[in-house]
């Protein structure tokens, strides 16, 4: 039975993203199967289970008319190892007759799925016998309809799809240095990319040369790109508000700035606390509701990474689609807003103030800007593109920021804006 145990340690791992609404990392952290694998069988499980979630929209949509009965009408068990089995076929380049005999094998294992392996073995031949999905749908269809919507209305079909083809790969990581970005590069073999991250070959982060004595922390590139817009000085007082999990924290405090880490999540300013001890940077951290926060002094400086739904984010986390709806994503203007409000009553005269958000919605980047300039406290310092090396086209009319991967250029989306309070 070789091989089998992946397949169902994979279909626990979609079973727990996609119908407990789990992230894949808590799901790899929750499954009993997943944790009794080692080695390279545990990370094939991974491989099945990402490279599902990652072409989700696609599998769905081009199985169904090879099953008897419609998908969402099947047990969760049995349609979990139907992703996971065409995933291999289409996606991870098993052979047909391997994916097949493995995946129907790993449903004996299961009491819930047991009494499904004739229908599953059906439905996995037919499926190998089909053509790819990407032979017969775009590429923006591994998303839901709403979010394949929203994301056309905000970015029109051409960025929409390049957001899409750039999921369907596995990211690059990418750090930025505490000190030395060359002796980094060196360190991790890797090249410095014209924003001034390094990309790093993957594998385990703590083994990485370097992760123990805190030269570099992970950080997309396009991540890194809002605290270098900001333009700190040394010993300058900067407010970073919204602040954890901390990586623009430590780029700040790298700069030689007076840092003031704000956020209300206690347990995610611990993780921020952990990584400047182990880098040696430091910073004032504050467990307070950025809404309503009030400091002894205005700060010449503030960066606001506002909550939002973290869909620029989907290349590294590709359940986020599935696991959020749009009412989810629809709450977080409203606290943007609120957010961005405070920042601005917050910020000194002549002061420079950051927004952004790990998000390619309109409605939580450019609506929340625009909105909060129309009330005359802001304005808008654009951005020039020469001031992001790698970035220079992805400078707006209006001069913001909205970062978009493409073939050349791995990275999260990210829309920034650049604000100072208007003159009296």
């Amino acid at each position: 039975m070789s091989g089998a145990e992946s397949r169902l340690a994979a279909a626990e791992l979609l079973h727990l993203t996609l119908d407990k609404r789990r992230t894949l990392d808590e799901a790899m952290v929750l499954s009993e199967f997943f944790n009794e694998l080692e080695g390279s069988d545990r990370g094939f499980a991974r491989a099945i289970a990402s490279s599902a979630l990652r072409h989700l929209g696609w599998i769905d949509e081009t199985v169904q008319p090879y099953l008897s009965r419609p998908l969402a009408a099947t047990g969760t068990e049995i349609r979990a190892l139907i992703r996971a089995g065409a995933a291999q076929i289409w996606f991870l380049g098993v052979a047909p007759h391997a994916a097949v005999n493995a995946t129907v094998d790993a449903a004996r294992l299961t009491r819930g799925a047991r009494s499904g392996g004739s229908f599953l073995n059906a439905a996995l031949r037919r499926v190998s016998e089909a053509p790819p999905p990407e032979s017969q749908l775009p590429p923006e269809n591994i998303w839901p309809e709403w979010l394949r919507a929203a994301l056309i209305d905000s970015l029109g079909t051409d960025g929409a799809r390049s957001l899409a083809e750039a999921q369907r790969g596995e990211p690059a990581l990418h750090l930025t240095a505490t000190r030395s970005p060359e002796a980094v590069a060196v360190g991790v073999g890797g090249p410095r990319l014209a924003s001034g991250s390094i990309e790093a070959a993957g594998g385990a982060i703590e083994e990485l040369p370097g992760y123990a004595e805190g030269d570099w922390w992970v950080q997309d590139q396009a991540a890194a790109l809002p605290a270098r817009l900001l333009g700190v000085q040394p010993g300058e007082r900067v407010l970073d508000l919204c602040a954890a999990p901390g990586g623009k924290t430590l780029q700040l405090a790298a700069a030689g700035a007076a840092v003031t880490a704000l956020d209300r999540s206690a347990p995610r300013l611990e993780r921020l606390r952990e990584n400047l001890e182990r880098t040696g940077l430091s910073a004032e951290v504050i467990v307070a509701d950025g809404e309503t926060w009030t400091p002894d002094a205005h700060f010449p400086k503030i960066l606001l990474d506002a909550p939002c739904s973290a869909l620029g984010t989907l290349r590294r986390h590709p359940e986020g689609a599935w696991i959020k709806t749009a009412a989810d994503t629809a709450r977080f203007p409203a606290v943007q807003a609120r957010l961005l409000d405070s920042a601005a009553r917050q910020l000194a005269s002549g002061g420079t103030l950051i927004y952004c958000v790990c998000s390619p919605i309109a409605a939580e980047g450019r609506d929340v800007v625009n909105a909060a300039l129309a009330k005359g406290t802001l304005v808008r310092l654009p951005i020039e593109p020469g001031e992001c090396p790698g970035f220079e086209d992805c400078v707006t009319p209006e001069g913001d920021v909205l970062t978009l991967p493409n073939a050349s250029r791995d990275c999260d989306a990210f829309y920034i804006s650049r604000l100072v309070l208007a003159s009296k």
